[in-house]
This record gives structure tokens, C-alpha cells and sequence, in this order.
């Protein structure tokens, strides 16, 4: 039996009435509400904030008390109520959407429609009298439509929930940092919107608040003088409130594993090699799971060829997460590249994140780490006395980032590398074992670099042109340095479902500096066929099917290949 999957679903009530599958976060309100009265969780993009927002709507309107038993009887908060369920008229804001084009002029204007969309809503779901309505549409500001609102509804007590907070204001940062001080900064009209729901909660009008968004660059606008706020994004208690943790992704392979001939184990390693690995808090003892792409995942398995997705990635995630990659010119992009070059080669990056941006002071290197955590392009793994260091997260990452290195590599040294020409080698190697068109490659890729004198070419840095190059096709689970008995393999190119490969291979790649003699490239040569001879011992690696050992020995510009054994 197949589950019914939630993808793309973040109404709560749509959800659960609809026989989907729902991994019960409820738990979380009850330490939502003990917690204080106004919050912000900050996550990833499509991650499941949206959805644990929805269900606080459900929990909490007055308007759905009546259908409280069917939404929530089943679930842990049905079952330990807090006091305030079903006590309050909701205002529900969402900032996705937005153009951001036309300059300052034109996105106030549509920031203004926004509200006062939210605004009308509210007073027609609970029946105000249609005057009310009117009188909001004549202010003219989007602050002056809060003020007249929340003045209309003295004596009331409002939940406020904000979607998306800052959806917009991330795409106008990537696009012109100027324009993004000027909107959100001091007398900026973002700041005056939230200034006026300040004014709300100091009246008891906006008794409690959840905001959520993904990163915390306009935290300063929103919270200056707000310090009743509660940033819960980087707590350890509030770790898995949104993302799925192992046990929970195991619950939902589960019937997938029954349904095919799949073992559960492997099943699992796979998903969390491919979605798992973020931690929001350096003592949290679980990494969680991007939800939404867990549940593509689900969605888009294969069952009557028991096959996975040809794309582990859904485009519409691929996309948001290219925009943001539009956030590496921020500030100095030869600074940022040299943190993605960083990330390839040693694997982390160590920096002091940051609670909050001040943009009037610069954007530095610890700015661009920190903003890369909170977009889930890298992930905390744990702390130091010099700050906390970061990691690529999974193996979805992993293949945007060197999607990205590529296109960074041509941008930098104005140069072409051909996707079909890389795409035709990957196949030639997976298909015929002949790996010579892929090295063809790569040495005209290093002998242009080597012409420009724009990077040093050592073996960690040949090695992330080579996997860049790699996965520029998704013929294959790319594993590099993958620690097996305390021996790193260089790279393992790995069958994987759906795509069928007549082989799999492992390589090795060697440096010889160009000033060395003809001795030092046999030395190096030797070295390699040592560390292959070594790797193929390894019970892992013997338990690999239609495997091919490549050394590949390069001094930068030319690349000698062997095979072994």
C-alpha cells in the first residue's frame, strides 16, 4: 500500500481531511505557547514551515473550534490541549510574490496591496461590517492601513501570522544592495510596517505572533525596538519543529520497502545521503530532513518499476535554490568564490554566524557564511573557539554547488566547457568502460586554466574541476573521499536507480608538479597504484559490481591514464 503524499501541500486542514500522510509536529505548539508570545523560526526554503504555520491557524481560530476534534483528536496536540485553542481571530500575511522590479516606487505599491489583501480577508472571514473594509482602502499607506486596523479592532486579541517575511526582500539583496537599505533600513517603509505592529502588541490587540522566513536579514527592521520577539531559529529545542528527522523519514519508506523488492536499510541511506545532514544547533543530537524534498521523493518513486526519481531534485526547488545562488555576487564575489573553493577542496568553513545583518556596515566573509547557512546551502556541524564550522549538508547540495563551481569557472577565466561534450564522455565511461573522451576533457579544461594563471592548480583543485565535470550528468551517485576503514578513495562513480550503467569505477587522482623530473611523475604514479591496489581490497569496495580502477596522473595540463588491476 502506497501513502498519500503532501507534496506541495502546506494547508493543514487540506491535509488531514484529505487522508495524507502527516508527520504530527503538533507537540510544538504546546512549546510554542510556553515559550512567550511572539516568535520568529527562520528555515531553508520549502522545508515545511508554511505547513506547521497552517496548523496553528487551525489550532487557534475561533472559526474552526467547531471541527477541532476531526483536525487535531488524532494528533499529540488534540489529545494535551493548551488553554488558548480556539481563542483568536487570525491575520494571516504572506510576502511571496512580490515583484521586485520597477524600483522603490513600484514595490511599495505592491507591498501596500499585500496588506491590504490580508487586511480585507480577515474582515470578511469574521464578518466586520463593510464599512470597516472601506474605511481601510482610503489610507494610503500600507502602515496607515495597519494603524486604522488595528484601531478598528481595539479590544480584540489578534494572532498574527507572517509567511515568508522576507521572500521578497532576499530577491531585491541579490539584485541591488543599495535598494535593499534603502526599503529596509532606518525610515525605510518596511521598518514603519513593523513599527505599527509593534504599537499592536504594546495595545494587547496582537496577543501572539509567528513569523516565519528563511534567513534574518530583516530581523533588524522588524524587531528594532520589538524585544518581546523570540528568535527561535538557532535553539535547540526548536531543531526538528520543521523537517523530518530519521525516524519520521523511516516511517514513510517503510511501505515503499514493503511494496518493492528494496532493502529498508539501504533505502534509508540513500534518501539521507540525498536530503538529510542539517543542524540548526551545535548540541542538537539529530540532523533533520528537508522535508519537501523527502516528500518528492515519495511522490515521484517509480513503484511499478520500483525506480527512483531520474531527478533526485525537484525543478521547482532546483529553481529557488538557483536564485539564491544569485546571492554569491553580494558584497565581494571573488571573496564568496574563494568560500565555495574552500567548501570543494577541505570540505568546511569555520565563521561566527550571525543572529542579525547590519548591511550599513559591509557584508563580509562571516555575512556570506552565515546567509549561506540559513539558506541551507551549508549546514553547522559543530562548534570552536575560533566559531562554528560548517559543512555542505547532503548530496543535493553538493550537486548544485558544483553545478555552480562550473559555471563560476567559466565566468572567471571567460572560458567554455561544453555540457554535451561532458555529458557524451560520462555516458562513453558508463556505457563502453572507456574513460579517455572525459580526460580529453579535462585537459582542455586545465590547459585553458593553465593559460590564464587565474588558479593554482595543486590535486585538490584538479579534483573539484574533475567532479565538476562529473556532474554536469546524473548518470551516476558521485562519492568523493568517502572514508572506508580509514582509506579515502578519490571518487567512486556509483550506479544508481533509475539509470542503468554497465559499469561503475573508482579514481585516483595524482599531481606531479611540472618542475619536477620524470622521476617524481613515476613516484607519483606509483603512489597511486599502491593506494588502488590498497582501495580494491577493502570488502566494500570487492562487493562492488562491474567496477573499473583508474589512476590518472596529471602535472596540471597533461593527464596519463591507467587502468587496474
Amino acid at each position: 500500500m502506497t501513502l498519500k503524499i503532501p507534496y506541495g501541500e502546506s494547508n493543514f486542514k487540506k491535509v488531514i481531511s484529505g487522508g495524507y500522510v502527516y508527520i504530527d509536529k503538533t507537540a510544538y505548539i504546546a512549546q510554542l505557547e510556553a515559550a512567550g508570545s511572539y516568535h520568529f523560526l527562520l528555515r531553508p526554503r520549502r522545508f515545511g514551515k508554511s505547513l506547521l504555520l497552517s496548523s496553528l491557524w487551525y489550532y487557534y481560530d475561533i472559526r474552526h473550534q467547531a471541527e477541532f476534534e476531526t483536525l487535531f483528536g488524532h494528533l499529540y496536540i488534540g489529545q494535551h490541549p493548551t488553554p488558548l485553542k480556539s481563542s483568536y481571530q487570525v491575520l494571516f500575511m504572506e510576502f511571496s510574490g512580490i515583484d521586485t522590479r520597477g524600483g522603490e516606487p513600484a514595490i511599495y505599491q505592491r507591498f501596500g496591496e499585500k496588506i491590504e489583501t490580508s487586511l480585507q480577508d480577515f474582515l470578511r472571514r469574521y464578518g466586520f461590517a463593510p464599512e470597516m473594509a472601506a474605511e481601510i482602502s482610503l489610507k494610503s499607506s500600507p502602515e496607515a492601513k495597519l494603524e486604522h486596523f488595528f484601531t478598528l479592532m481595539s479590544g480584540c486579541k489578534i494572532l498574527l501570522l507572517i509567511d515568508e517575511y522576507d521572500h521578497f526582500a532576499n530577491a531585491i539583496l541579490a539584485d541591488d544592495l543599495k535598494l535593499f537599505q534603502q526599503i529596509m533600513g532606518k525610515g525605510g517603509f518596511v521598518r514603519s510596517f513593523y513599527e505599527t505592529i509593534k504599537t499592536a502588541t504594546q495595545q494587547g490587540v496582537v496577543d501572539r505572533m509567528f513569523v516565519t522566513g528563511v534567513t534574518p536579514i530583516m530581523l533588524d527592521s522588524m524587531t528594532s525596538g520589538f524585544n518581546i520577539g523570540q528568535n527561535l531559529s538557532l535553539t535547540e529545542a526548536f531543531n526538528e519543529a520543521v523537517g523530518f528527522t530519521r525516524q519520521e523519514v523511516a516511517s514513510l519508506l517503510r511501505p515503499m520497502a514493503q511494496a518493492c523488492p528494496l532493502d529498508q536499510g539501504q533505502l534509508l541511506a540513500i534518501v539521507t545521503d540525498w536530503y538529510n545532514g542539517y543542524r540548526f544547533h551545535a548540541d542538537a543530537a539529530e540532523t533533520v530532513y528537508n522535508a519537501n524534498m523527502v516528500l518528492y521523493f515519495l511522490n515521484t518513486f517509480d513503484y511499478r518499476r520500483c525506480a527512483y526519481p531520474k531527478k533526485m531534485l525537484d525543478d521547482n526547488i532546483a529553481s529557488d535554490y538557483g536564485k539564491i545562488l544569485a546571492m554569491f555576487s553580494i558584497g565581494d564575489r571573488d571573496a564568496n568564490f574563494a568560500v565555495l573553493d574552500e567548501l570543494l577542496n577541505q570540505g568546511t568553513v569555520t565563521a561566527q554566524q550571525r543572529r542579525k545583518f547590519d548591511f550599513d556596515k559591509g557584508f563580509d566573509r562571516d555575512d556570506f557564511i552565515s546567509l549561506l547557512a540559513y539558506m541551507g546551502f551549508v549546514t553547522l556541524r559543530h562548534e570552536t573557539l575560533a566559531g562554528e564550522v560548517f559543512v555542505i549538508p547532503n548530496q543535493v547540495m553538493r550537486e548544485l554547488y558544483f553545478q555552480y563551481f562550473k559555471v563560476e569557472l567559466e565566468r572567471r577565466n571567460q572560458i567554455s566547457i561544453p555540457d554535451r561534450a561532458l555529458l557524451v564522455a560520462v555516458e562513453t565511461l558508463a556505457l563502453r568502460d572507456d574513460i579517455q573522451p572525459l580526460v580529453t576533457e579535462l585537459e582542455r579544461v586545465l590547459q585553458l586554466l593553465s593559460n590564464r594563471d587565474s588558479l593554482w592548480l595543486d590535486e585538490e583543485h584538479i579534483k573539484t574541476i574533475l567532479l565538476a565535470l562529473l556532474y554536469q550528468s546524473p548518470a551516476y551517485f558521485i562519492q568523493s573521499e568517502r572514508e572506508m576503514n580509514r582509506k579515502y578513495p578519490d571518487i567512486l562513480l556509483l550506479e544508481r536507480s533509475p539509470y542503468k550503467v554497465n559499469h561503475q569505477h573508482l579514481i585516483e587522482l595524482k599531481y606531479s608538479k611540472k618542475g619536477d623530473k620524470e622521476k617524481g611523475w613515476e613516484s607519483k604514479k606509483q603512489e597511486g597504484v599502491t593506494q588502488i591496489q590498497g582501495y580494491l581490497q577493502l570488502p566494500a569496495i570487492m562487493a562492488l559490481p562491474k567496477l573499473s580502477a583508474w589512476l590518472l596522473v596529471t602535472d596540471g595540463e597533461r593527464v596519463e591514464i591507467s587502468k587496474h588491476p
